[in-house]
């Protein structure tokens, strides 16, 4: 075992596709067997460019495949839970790009069928095994900057597609809580769990979805996390953490890798800085192929139950700003 490889079989050739398979390239552990999209060629030209053996014109065809152990689920949104669904039936492990699924519903029956299948499944939340994140929790857990009080949490872009685009077009269940704002509401659950209270108000699109949402928790005392994700205003990406004794700061585009900057009362600063191979999903990649090496069903650093929770908070915060998914919400 200590040699074997896990086959990985990819669904899409979309943007997120690519990353995957670029930080495949650097994971020792694994190797991409096969490649698959609703069109051949794209899947050919995907297949050429990663060195890929096999390219598929189908999802059918790929999850078929009998050497592939896991299956990478990069699709928009709203096909993830017939996608993940489809791998189960050929008995394939999968790991399911963010929001595994589009609401609580889907999220139970995605868990519930892999349960009962004995199979691997994990949502794909990239950032929870970036080193950088990981020290983040560290330094909190160990009281490095006292008691918390406050976390802060952006992630806002401009986004210049139109309405038929998945950033916007309702029946894809788009908006910017699924999309960007999962990775604010993960940071909150991660540093200080599940919260007491959610206030949420978003601004809607003619369809219905979020253009921009803000929302706030409320944990024991007087702590709290604000949050605000956003398509239609651009701003630093950045997440501090503010505690008694001082702050942790992760700078733009903190749920990436990158640096921790902790800042005490007393004036002196800590950097931790650290070592990336490739774009840093290098680092999921190899702990779920890890997991399957192991037998684990589950990874422990992100559960089935982590995933529970998150969609939980993102149907409260969804349900407070009036946002319904027509074709998935019923």
């Amino acid at each position: 075992m200590e040699n074997k490889k896990i086959k990985w079989g990819i669904i899409s050739t979309g943007w997120i596709a690519h990353k995957f398979a670029t930080a495949l390239q650097v994971v020792t552990n694994s190797e991409i067997h096969a490649v698959g999209s609703r069109n051949l060629e794209t899947a050919k030209q995907f297949a050429a460019e990663y060195n890929i053996p096999k390219a598929y014109g189908s999802y059918e065809e790929l999850v078929s495949d009998p050497d592939i152990d896991i299956v990478y689920i990069g699709t928009p949104h709203n096909l993830h839970l017939e996608n993940t669904l489809l791998a189960f039936e050929n008995n394939k492990n999968v790991l399911c790009e963010k929001p595994m699924g589009v609401n609580l519903k889907e999220t139970t029956l995605m868990l519930e069928k892999a349960k009962e299948k004995n199979l691997f499944l994990m949502e794909a939340l990239w950032s929870r095994f970036l080193p950088n994140i990981i020290k983040t929790k560290e330094l909190i857990d160990a009281g490095e900057i006292g008691e918390i009080k406050l976390l802060t949490a952006t992630f806002s872009i401009f986004s210049e597609n139109g309405p038929e685009h998945r950033q916007f077009n309702i029946d894809l269940c788009g908006g910017t809580i699924l999309d960007i704002g999962i990775y604010n509401i993960f940071l909150s659950l991660l540093l200080l769990g599940k919260p007491h209270g959610i206030s949420a108000m978003a601004g809607l699109s003619n369809q219905g979805g979020d253009n921009s949402c803000s929302y706030t928790f409320k944990y024991e005392k007087d702590t709290l996390a604000v949050m605000y994700s956003s398509f239609i205003a651009a701003q630093d990406v950045v997440a501090e953490i503010h505690g008694t004794n001082g702050k942790i700061m992760l700078s733009h585009l903190w749920f990436c890798p990158g640096d921790v900057k902790l800042c005490y009362h007393d004036g002196t600063e800590k950097v931790f800085n650290f070592e990336f191979k490739s774009n840093g999903y290098e680092f999921e990649a190899e702990a779920v192929a890890n997991c399957l090496l192991e037998g684990q069903t589950q990874s422990d650093l992100w559960s089935w139950n982590d995933s529970i929770e998150l969609i939980t908070v993102m149907d409260s915060v969804r349900k407070q700003c009036g946002i319904v998914y027509p074709k998935h919400d019923l």
